[in-house]
């Protein structure tokens, strides 16, 4: 494999981690960004699930996350009047995961890639593939070029190098929900390895608690149409604020509180998911994490899987004679997996729907009883995922 180029588009989650298990692997691989810059202080947070961290792990930087996250061992459910509802927490008493900001996982994978010495290029946007034989190039819209043996497409779930290999592939459904949060401080609420999840009379609420008072926070509302991030980012900041103080003003504390206490700008996103792509490459072009299988944020599995992805692509390159054989193995091994995460997310986001006073009733009513069945029952299956670097693929 001496010399073989690997162009990895996007340097987000999965990006920095494929090019680093592709190095493993004997590749030379090389990140191209489209943002000007780095993100390490933009966006909001998610959680790295146990399963994630163990690919962390492998990666060296799974301390990092330990020392900076919120650890999660439990949820725990209220409703909008303030009833009690129930918990879920793993009687195996291991952590869930940790809730980290989003820029600082970034920042900790580009971090340890560059020291790895790969290449990272930002401002490289992709305009266009040429496939010829078994090389690509990715031509960019600077004008620029990059040849290479193989490419990886980590562009996120709006994938630009899904819509050239993949034309005629399914566009990403709109949930019908939209997601917005911040960060507060100055609420007197204590730390607990927990997510607090609130079922309010309006919309969804959740919030976390870190160790020295910066509480994290989320919501959840139904919002019509198939709205971009652009466009829901154009609304200015003091509407969504109004738009806020509307929904929570006669939720439960501490709903109302941290909604007043948030002085950081508050991030707005709609939430798409991606369930089902027919095939994940073409020729020596792949996809991999929200590129061709992007979940909604209910079941905090959307960093650990384009992980898992980074880790099986590589072993699965690293086993075959060539890169089509390689991907072909690869979406053999994850496609089941991934969609029915996607699909388990989907079904939990749809509970949040609820404001019609006869279905918050039977909602109110049954939940105590599946999050009960929820806690004994093993969600192994999700969390205990378990791919080793060292095992030679399974053929």
């Amino acid at each position: 494999m001496e010399n073989r180029k690997a162009i990895i588009i996007g340097c987000g989650i999965a990006g920095p981690a494929v090019a680093i298990f592709l190095k493993r692997a004997g590749y030379e691989p090389h990140i191209y960004e489209a943002q000007p810059g780095h993100d390490d202080y933009t966006g909001l947070f998610l959680n790295v699930a146990r399963n994630g961290l163990r690919i962390l792990r492998e990666l060296g930087v799974e301390g990092r996350i330990r020392e900076e996250g919120i650890e999660l061992r439990a949820m725990n459910f209220h409703s909008g009047s303030g009833k009690w509802l129930g918990k879920i927490e793993d009687p195996s008493g291991e952590p869930q995961g940790f809730t980290v900001k989003r820029g600082f996982l970034h920042k900790v994978l580009r971090e340890a890639a560059q020291q790895e010495g790969i290449p990272i290029e930002f401002g490289k946007r992709l305009a266009n593939l040429h496939i010829a034989g078994d090389r690509v190039t990715a031509l960019f819209d600077d004008g620029t070029s990059a040849e290479g043996d193989l490419l990886v497409g980590c562009d996120g779930i709006h994938s630009r190098t899904r819509r050239l290999i993949l034309p005629d592939a399914p566009e990403p459904d709109y949930t019908g929900l939209i997601s917005f949060g911040g960060f507060a401080r100055g609420v007197d609420i204590p730390h607990e390895p927990a997510q607090h999840m609130v079922f309010g009379k309006k919309a969804f609420f959740g919030y976390l608690v870190k160790r020295d008072g910066e509480i994290y926070w989320f919501g959840n509302l139904d919002y019509p149409g198939r709205p971009s991030r652009k466009e829901l980012q154009s609304i200015p900041q003091a509407e969504w604020r109004r738009v806020l103080d509307d929904l929570y003003r006669n939720e439960i504390h501490p709903v109302p509180d941290i909604i007043r206490a948030t002085k950081s700008e508050i991030g707005v996103y709609p939430i798409y998911d991606l369930m089902s792509v027919p095939s994940w490459y073409k020729g020596p072009v792949v996809l991999i994490g929200d590129a061709i299988h992007a979940t909604s944020p209910n079941a905090g599995q959307g960093a650990s899987l384009a992980l898992e992805d980074a880790l099986v692509l590589a072993r699965c390159i690293r086993d075959n004679r060539s890169p089509e054989a390689a991907f072909r193995q690869f979406e053999l091994l994850r496609r089941e997996r991934v969609e029915k995460v996607v699909k388990y997310s989907r079904t939990i986001g749809q509970r949040k729907h609820a404001t019609n006073p006869v279905q918050v009733f039977f909602r109110d009513l049954m939940l105590p009883f599946f999050l009960k069945q929820a806690s004994r029952q093993s969600n192994a299956w999700l969390y205990d995922y378990r791919v080793d670097w060292h095992d030679k693929v399974p053929v």
